[in-house]
């Protein structure tokens, strides 16, 4: 058959071929679904917890999450999935489900009306298992969000709650962000900015101001230049000083050169080193772009030097002020 109870090994097997058959999904499903809603109520609300989560649960997060009452049970019900062959553990204890569908049939345990609720309130636990009293919760910040977001009718409902999951949701994304995935990244900072009042570069400025670059960011690494465009050029409208601006403006430019504009990334840097005290030519020659790359190369080595011995002397406006020279110098080199 297609699923059955192998009293030598004391588990749950299945034909792995057979369960691929497109043709027969609704049927391994309904029976998995039948066994699973015969198990102990521990087993099935840690099946449900790391339905929730994905193919993968680290066996920390599962330990965590028993030191709530809502979830107490989940630790309990372990040995029992495990040796009934629906999860597995690997060495470095992260478990897994043991094929896809099982998977499917325990998330299936969840009505289909409670599951946003049953995410909602999941990644609340969580959030007060992990994050109370301003611990840093790694990883599983990225976890957390997912879960929470999946709630947002409820979470536009309170006022004070929806700038902490906007918050939240940004430290994912910078998460995401150095993890190099920027696809992830840019999912997580849209919703935090979809969390934002009306008024939120007057009541809630410096959130605004990192989620607003952080957001250009990762939408600038996916491709999706015009909207990176328009959300930086938005930052640096509502920026209040130019210490501010800075890091946006760099950002602008290095937006404006992965869309090959080349002139308008020029007249960026020009502009802005002419604020920072810097003398730029108004024309500009070959000989002249490559005199610039390697004055700047030669000035970025020499506060590379200082700071590898330890010394603080290079203010961060000198460090602003020598990126904007090195993405001039090669705008210079191609457009003028």
């Amino acid at each position: 058959g297609l699923l059955r109870y192998n009293f030598h090994q004391k588990r749950w097997v299945w034909n792995e071929g057979m369960l691929r058959g497109e043709t027969i999904t609704d049927n391994v499903l309904h029976l998995l679904h039948s066994k699973m809603s015969c198990l102990h109520r521990n087993v099935q609300t840690l099946l449900t917890v790391m339905a929730c989560f994905g193919s993968s649960t680290n066996e920390t997060v599962v330990h965590r999450l028993s030191e709530s009452p809502h979830f107490s049970g989940v630790r309990n019900g372990m040995a029992e999935a495990l040796s009934d062959g629906f999860i597995r553990k690997d060495e470095e204890g992260c478990l897994h489900f043991a094929h896809d569908k099982v998977r499917e049939a325990a998330y299936n345990l969840i009505h289909y009306s409670a599951k946003k609720q049953f995410h909602y309130n999941l990644g609340k636990v969580l959030y007060s298992l992990f994050l109370g009293e301003g611990n840093d919760a790694g990883d599983t910040i990225l976890l957390i969000a997912g879960q929470i977001n999946h709630g947002k009718e409820w979470i536009i409902g309170d006022q004070d709650f929806r700038i902490a999951v906007a918050e939240l949701n940004m430290k994912a994304g910078k998460k995401a962000i150095d993890g190099c995935d920027h696809k992830t990244a840019y999912s997580y900072l849209r919703f935090a900015i979809s969390l934002l009042p009306n008024d939120h570069w007057e009541s809630h400025y410096d959130l605004s101001l990192s989620l607003s670059f952080l957001f250009s960011s990762a939408a600038n690494s996916t491709c999706q230049y015009n909207e990176a465009e328009q959300m930086i050029r938005k930052t640096l409208e509502m920026a209040r000083c130019l210490e501010d601006q800075l890091p946006s403006y760099l950002l602008l430019s290095q937006i404006l050169q992965a869309q090959g504009k080349v002139k308008d990334v020029y007249d960026t840097c020009s502009t802005i080193l002419t604020e920072l005290g810097e003398s730029i030519p108004e024309s500009n020659t070959l000989a002249m772009a490559s005199t610039q790359i390697v004055e700047t190369i030669n000035t970025y080595e020499k506060v590379g030097d200082k700071w590898l011995k330890g010394e603080k002397t290079v203010d961060k406006t000198l460090h602003k002020t020598l990126q904007f020279y090195n993405v001039i110098s090669l705008a210079a080199y191609f457009c003028k």
